[in-house]
């Protein structure tokens, strides 16, 4: 069996990222506005459960939660108009995560090539990455949408397209990942996923599972000496 790629009979190429929750702190708000869509429906989610609602999942499948959940059918273009929602919010109020920055930096600096896989689409990074000037760190040809594929995660697919632009093998990725969704996608792509998560909270008992496949961190700070120390163990292979 190949060993993963932060143990020390592996080998570490490509960190893939997560965007919302990890990057950039940007769920709160699209959260928000699908919880006022919600509340439109007569369904009873305020704003302080929005997070808890919606974070990590995929339009389509919040529509289709909706509309089970109200018994009413959404217009043909509300998913396209949820996303142009979003990217107007995210162009006023988005900044990074605490930490992100620098993060991305001890990345940068130890010589792994970088990439993103998101839910969001290519749009809505855009816009999120220029408020924020993240976008000199990750031009567009390494950022990757699961939307904009019609693959969504959980799907490994977008993770999986990642590894293949690298011309990397999926058990040399780690996918640095907030929700339940998107570490199953890590998971099902045969890569190691770091969970950013405080210690506090429940972390499903199939990811914990898979033990040299998982880590949790609870602050971005953790992560960079997380890769430092793998690509120390696997120095010379």
């Amino acid at each position: 069996m190949t060993e993963a790629a932060l143990s020390a009979g592996g080998l570490l190429k490509l960190v893939i990222f997560d965007c919302d929750g990890v990057l950039i702190d940007s769920e709160g708000l699209s959260c928000r506005i699908l919880a006022a869509e919600a509340r439109k429906l007569g369904l009873d989610i305020p704003d302080d459960r929005a997070v808890e609602a919606f974070a990590g999942k995929a339009v389509p499948l919040i529509r289709k939660e909706l509309e089970e959940a109200s018994g009413q059918s959404l217009a043909p273009d509300w998913s396209q108009r949820m996303q142009e929602a979003f990217v107007a919010s995210f162009r006023h109020g988005v900044e990074t995560m605490p930490g992100a920055s620098d993060m991305l930096d001890g990345v940068i600096a130890l010589s792994l090539p970088i990439r993103v896989g998101s839910n969001s689409s290519c749009a809505e990074m855009e816009a999120k990455f220029q408020v924020t000037v993240l976008e000199t760190r990750l031009p567009s040809d390494r950022i990757h949408s699961a939307k904009d594929m019609n693959v969504p995660k959980p799907a490994p697919d977008v993770y999986l397209h990642a590894a293949a632009m690298e011309n990397v093998r999926p058990e040399q990725c780690v996918v640095l990942e907030d929700s339940d969704p998107g570490a199953r996608a890590a998971i099902l792509a045969g890569m190691t996923c770091v969970l950013l998560r405080p210690f506090s909270k429940e972390v499903p008992d199939w990811l914990r599972a898979q033990k040299e496949r998982f880590v949790q961190i609870e602050s971005l700070e953790a992560f960079v000496p997380i890769l430092s120390r793998a690509l120390t163990a696997q120095k010379g292979k």
